[in-house]
């Protein structure tokens, strides 16, 4: 259903029977790890214009994979992680079914 890199690819589906009778599939509800428990790949102190597919790109390099530096730093906005230069974020190692 989802691309082997998406934050979604290792949820689980589920079916919900509503009042007519009809299934509905969903993905089940992905919960963020604890972030500073991941592994540390390097910290990056926000520049101004960054933007986290561009901090992505440039360390783990996909750009699609900013949802992995939202994971390192406990984000469920990634809007709030690159919006103030000097920030520090953990980027972390990409885990393999994480």
């Amino acid at each position: 259903m989802f691309e082997p890199t998406s934050r979604y690819a290792n949820l689980e589906t589920a079916t919900y029977t509503d009042a007519d009778g009809d299934k509905i599939a969903f993905v089940r509800r992905r919960f963020l790890p604890q972030g500073e428990r991941l592994p540390l790949l390097v910290e990056v102190t926000v520049t101004d214009g960054d933007r986290l597919d561009l901090i992505a790109a440039r360390t783990i390099g996909d750009p699609e994979q900013f949802w992995r530096i939202c994971d390192g730093n406990n984000a469920m906005d990634p809007f709030d992680l690159a919006a103030e230069p000097g920030d520090v974020l953990r980027v972390t190692i990409p885990q393999v079914n994480a």
